[in-house]
């Protein structure tokens, strides 16, 4: 498994606490993209796309790249993720996971809603487990995700996204 998260300041955590910042993240993520860029792919107003980048600029979600010439020679700075997200653990700052995992479902229904669902990948599993055996499970999907973390991104692969929720179910008693 790879090396443990570092608790939040309460400023990176509540950088995290928006699922439109997240999507920045991610959009970033394999390819540097200017304000104005992530505004198109966002569907989003410019002016508010720039209040979020400048959030994640400040709290070093995102790193500026050299600036370049837009198409009318304008001066435009692309923004590239750093990673910082996935070497945090923001339980503390936030007062539990709440706050993160809502920001977190936000980003993912925005996603999901771009998806073509027939080319998507579900799964559904009903268990019942001790709480020692939910931790476990917890862990060994975190050690995974952690070795395609540390993998670092494959030349050529394309881009995926996974989503993992582990609830209790309170509809089976």
């Amino acid at each position: 498994m790879g090396a443990p998260r570092r608790p939040a300041t309460e400023a990176e955590a509540k950088a995290l606490a928006s699922g439109v910042r997240l999507r920045i993240i991610r959009l970033c993520m394999d390819t540097a993209l200017t304000n104005k860029e992530i505004a198109e792919r966002l569907g989003a107003n410019p002016a508010t796309t720039l209040h979020h980048v400048r959030t994640l600029v400040a709290t070093d979600f995102l790193v500026p790249q050299e600036p370049r010439r837009g198409p009318r020679g304008s001066r435009e700075v692309p923004y590239r993720s750093t990673g910082k997200s996935w070497t945090l653990d923001v339980q503390e700052a936030m007062g539990g996971y709440g706050v993160a995992n809502q920001a977190m479902l936000d980003a993912f229904h925005e996603e999901l809603a771009l998806v073509d669902i027939s080319t998507t990948d579900f799964a559904r599993l009903g268990v019942r487990l001790t709480a020692e055996e939910r931790d476990e499970l917890s862990r060994r999907f975190s050690a995974l995700l952690n070795e395609y973390v540390e993998r670092g991104p494959t030349p050529g692969g394309r881009p995926y996204s996974i989503f993992l929720a582990i609830y209790e179910d309170v509809s089976r008693p």
